[in-house]
């Protein structure tokens, strides 16, 4: 029997089961509130994939800006996850993801009415700051009101709220930009769809925000901030009162040697001076769950279907079926992860993803370029680069997509998490807007085949980082997370 085997059987006794599983109910029900900062994640993320011919034609902007209209939501991601950390540190958990609902209504709102790229951009990066905190503090809200032995299937239901927002958004497009004949044709009001795009965020905006309002602060921040009597309160509602000392003393005692406010000098290691290794490993795991290149096929995924012969209308139905596929991914590692554990599920999804992107990149290098210079495939090449991505996609969200944020959101020690929080979410999202960034020059200076063989090299590096240097969390409380 292992060390974390023992100490949930030492911490479940049968007396207190029962109880446990009442308040199961309540823990399962706050946390999918959270999960709606997932979904407008995921749907903020994906709303951009139909908007990009509306982009360019009513900001009249070249490449390079239409990829920085794209990805200048990722600026605001980055500052957003970066400050969440520290800020929920200071505010609470619950705080920062009431402010990034109200960020998520006025951005939705404000994109749509833009008539210039600044205006747009200003929005966007407003948006990207709500993005970038709920990504961050959604799973790390969840982690700390989650039991262990359920923690990791809670937390990748935030995965899925992701790509469900995702398939939402590509679902909205799709029915928008068809009922208009174009994404750049009026609709209603004599607004354009892609207008109409980004405006369909804002009832899920308010439903988060209003959702947020009868959730209760994070146990382990109001434990951390001093508020025992608090924290004591909300543990006897998850856990029940019995439980709730205990829970109260074990974090206490993992603050035994360090009990000032968390702060970002945590970061370093007090006998060496040097950044935590843990702290490398988070921040490795963010910016390797970008370099595989999955942003592209959410962001440009109808511009590259496109380039290859898809009509627009086939381009944002296979969005569509690309979503229903990741949900579905998603719920199988919901079945797996407090079973087999993190740590296979990604190497194992690593080597999938190199597997499917060096097909893609095959399948891309074989085509041909008419007259025009758009690359063009025949009916076999279609199908097998359509049949990889998809299974690409599959793998990407049963294994890195919804297992890096669980790990983000466990692995840390307590007085550290909200500022390890702060790095690996910039790196996460800095990565992400390299990424989407660089694609349309990649894609106008090497092609889709040179692009996507860099995504597939990453992919391979990726699993020998995480053979090398992650280590397994499943099982463990997060009071017992070394670091």
């Amino acid at each position: 029997m292992t060390r974390s085997e023992s100490t949930r059987n030492r911490r479940q006794p049968a007396g207190n089961e029962a109880r446990s599983d009442a308040g199961s109910s309540f823990i399962v029900l706050i946390s999918c509130i959270a999960t709606l900062g997932g979904f407008l994640f995921g749907f903020d993320s994906g709303v951009i994939n139909g908007t990009v011919d509306g982009l360019r034609l009513a900001f009249e902007s070249d490449t390079v800006g239409t990829g920085f209209n794209v990805a200048s939501m990722l600026l605001g991601c980055a500052a957003g996850a970066f400050f969440a950390g520290r800020l929920a540190d200071r505010f609470g958990r619950r705080a920062l993801l009431i402010a990034a609902a109200v960020f998520f209504v006025v951005s939705a709102w404000g994109s749509g009415v833009a008539n210039g790229s600044v205006e747009f951009v200003l929005y966007r990066v407003l948006g990207g700051m709500a993005v970038g905190a709920a990504s961050v503090m959604a799973p790390a809200y969840i982690g700390e009101v989650t039991p262990a032995r359920y923690r990791g299937r809670l937390i990748t239901v935030q995965q899925i709220a992701i790509i469900s927002g995702l398939f939402s958004s590509f679902v909205s497009n799709y029915l928008l930009a068809g009922t208009a004949g174009l994404s750049t044709a009026p609709l209603w009001f004599g607004f354009e769809a892609w207008r109409w795009m980004f405006w369909m965020e804002i009832v899920p905006a308010v439903l988060f925000f209003v959702g947020l309002l009868f959730i209760p602060e994070s146990p382990r921040y109001l434990a951390v901030s001093g508020r025992t009597d608090r924290a004591r309160a909300v543990l006897a509602r998850l856990y029940g009162a019995s439980q709730a000392a205990s829970k109260l003393r074990e974090i206490d005692a993992s603050r035994a040697a360090d009990r000032h406010r968390p702060r970002f000098s945590d970061l370093l290691d007090g006998r060496t001076g040097r950044v935590r290794k843990l702290v490398w490993v988070g921040v490795g795991l963010a910016t390797f769950q970008q370099l595989v290149g999955i942003n592209v096929v959410f962001y440009y995924g109808a511009v590259l279907w496109q380039s290859v012969g898809f009509s627009e209308s086939d381009a944002l139905l296979i969005n569509v079926i690309s979503g229903a596929v990741s949900i579905g991914a998603c719920l199988v590692t919901v079945a797996l992860i407090d079973r087999i554990g993190r740590k296979p599920l990604l190497w194992i999804g690593s080597i999938g993803m190199a597997l499917t992107l060096g097909t893609m990149t095959a399948a891309f290098a074989s085509a041909a370029l008419d007259a025009g210079g758009a690359l063009t495939m025949s009916d076999t090449l279609g199908t097998v680069a359509l049949v990889a991505a998809n299974l690409y996609v599959c793998i990407f969200n049963a294994t890195w997509g919804p297992v890096m944020w669980v790990m983000l959101g466990e692995m840390f020690p307590n007085q550290i998490r909200g500022s390890a929080l702060s790095v690996s979410g910039l790196a996460q999202w800095g990565s992400n807007f390299g990424i989407t960034m660089t694609f349309p020059i990649l894609l106008a200076a090497i092609g889709l085949a040179g692009a996507y063989s860099f995504y597939a090299a990453a992919a391979v590096v990726s699993a020998y980082f995480v053979i090398r240097y992650v280590h397994e969390t499943r099982g463990l409380e997060l009071e017992e997370m070394p670091g």
